[in-house]
């Protein structure tokens, strides 16, 4: 093998840079029109940039950061986002359907309307973070902080919530059916109008579940 071919082969393995990325915005007309599935992005800077409907679908962006970045309605479907920075990003309309977001930080990002379902969260920072209307069903949240999260009207049927810090967490007319709530924090949250049918709660939390949804102990 040539010197060459070993230098084309090593290029190849590296991932992708910032200077990469917006060049090939330029070359394609706009980040609507980026599409960079299955690629290599470990730990790329992409902080506050403008990749509203890019394709991300399946690629490695773990350690990335993506602080202040504008990804409205990109498809980030089986992405790898672990421990990756996305604070105060604008995810709204995204497709993140089985991504790993595993230790990331989402917090203060907006995900409203986001599609999350059966993604993959565990452990993750998304205190303050927006997820109105947005699909989490059977997405894993074990062991999460949510606090004070804006979680009204979101889709979280069958989700793992165990562990989870919900408490200060916005879940006005949620739906929380059949999801595990075991051992969440839920003190000072708001589910009133939530559906919770065959949700399983821990004992410790039954009294803190029954008031945020809005039954009161009478004296």
């Amino acid at each position: 093998m040539s010197l060459n071919n070993i230098d084309t082969r090593d290029r190849a393995d590296m991932p992708l840079t910032r200077a990469d990325i917006e060049q090939r915005i330029q070359m394609v007309g706009g980040s609507d029109k980026l599409d960079v599935s299955g690629q290599n992005l470990q730990g790329i800077d992409l902080s506050v940039i403008d990749l509203s409907g890019a394709k991300f679908s399946g690629a490695d962006l773990s350690g990335a950061n993506l602080s202040g970045t504008i990804l409205s309605g990109a498809d980030l479907s089986g992405a790898n986002l672990n421990a990756a920075d996305l604070s105060e990003v604008n995810l709204t309309e995204a497709h993140l359907s089985g991504a790993d977001l595993s230790k990331a930080r989402l917090n203060n990002a907006d995900l409203s309307y986001a599609e999350l379902s059966g993604a993959h969260l565990s452990g993750a920072d998304l205190s303050e973070a927006h997820f109105i209307n947005a699909d989490l069903s059977e997405a894993d949240l074990s062991g999460t902080h949510m606090s004070g999260a804006h979680m009204s009207r979101a889709h979280l049927n069958g989700a793992h919530l165990n562990g989870a810090d919900l408490s200060g967490a916005d879940l006005m007319n949620a739906d929380l059916s059949e999801a595990d709530l075991s051992g969440a924090r839920l003190s000072e949250s708001n589910l009133s109008g939530a559906s919770v049918a065959g949700v399983l709660i821990s004992a410790e939390s039954k009294e803190d579940l029954l008031y945020a949804i809005g039954v009161r102990w009478s004296t």
